[in-house]
């Protein structure tokens, strides 16, 4: 396994988190309505990191399997699991092959805000592809790729209005944000919104619905420019 680069800041995203107003405002709610009703699912949460939405499909009455690179962030997975037990197994596995996995085990996929991470997004595909049972349901979350892009920023123009300026959209590659949270810390990898998206059905999955969440309440205050522009996508597929 190659270096999981979350190990180096396993403890600041925990906290980061639990503390940021996006992941427990914005996030969760959508992912929750994706997912839809899970009790009695069997579910693999792909680079599973804390397991902070593993916890949250559990709750729901889902049996679920997390895996991720990172050993310290399956360390506080396992941590929080043993404080409160909700009968989720971790493993340390790469969402690129998940060689763990047996063949056509669940009947649904998450993997939350983590494609971005991940070198080969084919891989990652064709690994929930594999581990579905047939007719099994993927839903991921991505910073959005149109406006979350190497070179965006917010502008306020001269009359007040807050706008997303963005450029270099069709050059995809690794890059690292300067201002600040999760992606000027460990990076990114931007693709187009047509590469996701044609990867997708190449792996033969069927695109059922699609989320850009409008900000509200404190995301919106912490970031004004996202009542007008969302910064993340949320996809839920099923296997044809």
């Amino acid at each position: 396994m190659s270096h999981a680069s979350y190990n180096d800041i396993a403890e600041w995203y925990d906290s980061y988190l639990r503390e940021n107003s996006i992941y427990h405002g914005v996030v969760l709610p959508c992912l929750l309505e994706l997912a839809g009703d899970v009790r009695g699912h069997t579910i693999c949460d792909l680079a599973c990191g804390q397991g902070w939405f593993a916890r949250e499909l559990a709750k729901q009455g889902a049996q679920v399997t997390g895996i991720d690179l990172a050993d310290r962030l399956l360390t506080l997975a396992r941590q929080y699991e043993e404080q409160e037990p909700q009968g989720i197994a971790y493993q340390q596995d790469d969402a690129q092959s998940a060689f763990s996995l047996p063949n056509s085990t669940f009947e649904g996929v998450v993997c939350v805000l983590a494609l971005m991470d991940i070198p080969d997004l084919q891989a990652v595909f064709q690994t929930a592809r594999r581990i579905l049972k047939p007719g099994g349901w993927l839903v991921f979350a991505i910073t959005h790729p149109c406006f979350e892009l190497p070179h965006a920023q917010w502008i306020t123009t001269e009359n007040g209005q807050i706008v997303r300026a963005v450029r270099g959209y069709f050059q995809e590659g690794n890059w690292k944000s300067d201002g600040g949270g999760v992606r000027s810390r460990v990076g990114a990898h931007h693709r187009t919104l047509s590469t996701y998206l044609n990867t997708l059905v190449a792996a033969n999955f069927t695109l059922e619905r699609i989320v850009e969440p409008m900000a509200s309440g404190e995301r919106a205050e912490q970031v004004p420019g996202n009542r007008e522009v969302p910064s993340l996508l949320l996809i839920r597929a099923h296997l044809l």
